[in-house]
């Protein structure tokens, strides 16, 4: 999630945050027994238990283990549970603070409960953004108000039935929008532009988030 570690810094500046996944991919073709890149649920689960074993067995230590994960429908509670397990399972956690986070169903919901701040405001997207905002009520039933509720699971995929973040890449293409919508892109920058106390009052599990990084470690 490239523009995660400017938000989190944007919502508590007291803190210095050190991302350990996903491992950053290096230039090149990617070699088949290269660790997963962007994992989730089960998989991130054991990459957590691997990656902070391997990080707290020497000096290095750490005020709180923040782990934050696209939700895509899942439950949060049998995922916290999930990644809370992993977390007890890694050598030298224990006696660490930790906190487990969702953007639910992905983080593009921050981006559309601030609006007017982010899609609004960007260049490509601030003559189009009525037309996109209109175009995603009125065809996918966006809820702009609590957008952490959008779609449903779908067994099938294993995830969220409509992508929000395709959504919006389909609704740039629905206006006069300068550039379509890129994931890779725009969500990285409108993620450095998204306040957090507009997205708390719109997205009950990000206030969760918002509300533990604030308090005093």
């Amino acid at each position: 999630m490239r523009g995660l570690l400017p938000l989190l810094a944007n919502v508590c500046k007291d803190h210095t945050y050190e991302r350990k996944s996903p491992i950053r991919r290096k230039p090149g073709p990617r070699p088949s027994n290269e660790p997963g890149y962007g994992r989730t649920g089960t998989s991130l689960a054991a990459q957590i238990e691997e990656i902070l074993s391997s990080s707290l067995a020497g000096k290095s230590k750490c005020d709180l283990i923040l782990i934050i994960d696209d939700l895509d429908c899942h439950d949060p509670e049998k995922r916290r549970e999930l990644f809370s397990k992993a977390i007890a399972n890694a050598q030298g956690a224990a006696d660490t603070p930790n906190f487990v986070g969702f953007a639910s169903p992905e983080v593009e919901a921050w981006i559309i409960a601030d609006w007017n701040n982010t899609v609004g405001r960007d260049l490509d997207f601030r003559n189009s953004h009525e037309q996109m905002r209109h175009w995603l009520s009125t065809q996918k039933s966006v809820p702009f108000g609590n957008p952490e509720t959008f779609s449903h699971f779908d067994p099938d995929k294993n995830s969220c039935r409509d992508k929000l973040s395709d959504a919006i890449v389909e609704s740039s293409k629905h206006g006069s929008a300068r550039a379509p919508y890129s994931k890779a892109i725009h969500t990285p920058r409108l993620l450095r532009q998204v306040s957090p106390e507009v997205v708390s009052g719109n997205c009950p599990l990000f206030q969760e988030l918002h509300i533990r990084l604030s308090q005093p470690q």
